[in-house]
């Protein structure tokens, strides 16, 4: 294809992207996709059960068509199987939290040329700490992330019946892993390292699903508190990686070496880049993320991620793909 012959309709959508993110989040924040689950057909029956304008929901819906989230067909509006899966309220897999929260978040690319001049945060505050009050809201919208990669690694661990283990999580946020393997094997306990804010909400979490009495927080920085020695057999480090930089990723990772009974597994997750950096899409992507808000992070390659394994005393290494952007890394 030549210049000639060439169209701008990509270059145009990409320049409008925010759009997306835009037109997504407020459809997440009026709950449209579970009213068109529920039965909603059109702007007008939209408009009524969520409490907003006519006018509103005619425009969100013609949005959602172009982004095929939402499809027309049978005199009326559905959710695609994609929406219906991962954007209905009240699934495990829903992800309307996380898009209202990237709706709130469009402001701050805004500072990225300047980020990227200067090759970090522009302020201390940006930076994340344990008393920053948006961890309520982020620790559980991005759970529903970890749920297909948290299942995942239990079917490649046989977690459901590997009988009575114990498993750390090291930074384990939500809690997610913990409640989602405790499920499967009530024989199995689990211990999570993280600030004190944030265990607060996972012992909540974990508790809803039924399984709190076998799920133990320790409050505290994993990058200076004890794991213990020989005490754990499955430790997770999942989505810790990128934001650290090379040096405090080793000492973890040999901290985990050393909490881990022989013969135990380390499962790390998190958005993996190729070797010569030309995907995945998403893991690329991220990378900006982590520009804005950590002062070494970035995602780094399966070679780094290899070569630091080894370097903490690790020498089975494997990658997994997973139903999500994610990989799973399995090291013993």
């Amino acid at each position: 294809m030549t210049a000639d012959e060439l169209a701008p309709d990509r270059i145009m959508r990409l320049i409008n992207g925010y759009w997306a993110t835009g037109i997504l989040g407020a459809a997440a924040s009026h709950a449209l996709f579970t009213h068109l689950e529920a039965g909603a057909r059109d702007a007008d029956q939209l408009a009524e059960r969520a409490g907003i304008s006519a006018r509103g929901a005619q425009t969100l819906l013609d949005g959602l068509v172009s982004l095929g989230l939402v499809e027309v067909g049978d005199g009326g509006y559905r959710n695609t199987i994609e929406a219906a899966t991962f954007l209905v309220e009240g699934k495990p897999t829903c992800l309307s939290s996380f898009a209202q929260l990237k709706l709130a978040h469009m402001g701050a690319v805004s500072t990225l040329p300047e980020t990227v001049r200067v090759g970090g945060p522009l302020t201390d505050a940006t930076v994340e700490v344990a008393d920053n009050p948006h961890w309520e809201k982020l620790v559980q919208a991005i759970a529903a992330q970890s749920v297909p990669v948290a299942t995942t690694a239990a079917e490649l661990l046989r977690v459901a019946e590997a009988g009575e283990i114990s498993i750390l999580d090291v930074g384990g946020g939500s809690g997610i892993y913990s409640a989602t393997w405790l499920s499967l094997n009530p024989a199995a306990r689990a211990t999570q390292l993280d600030w004190g804010p944030i265990n607060a909400i996972a012992r909540r979490l974990v508790a809803e699903r039924g399984v709190g009495d076998r799920f133990t927080c320790v409050d505290g920085d994993f990058h200076t508190t004890d794991f213990g020695t020989a005490v754990h057999d499955i430790a997770v480090y999942s989505h810790i990686a990128h934001q650290e930089g090379p040096q405090d990723n080793i000492a973890l990772l040999a901290k985990i070496r050393g909490a881990l009974k022989p013969g135990g597994t380390l499962v790390i997750c998190d958005f993996v880049v190729d070797d010569d950096r030309s995907g995945p899409p998403f893991a690329l992507l991220f990378a900006a993320e982590m520009l804005l808000k950590s002062r070494q992070g970035t995602t780094w390659r399966q070679a780094d991620y290899h070569a630091w394994l080894t370097k903490a005393g690790f020498d089975d290494i494997s990658f997994h793909p997973t139903p999500s952007p994610a990989t799973v890394i399995l090291a013993r």
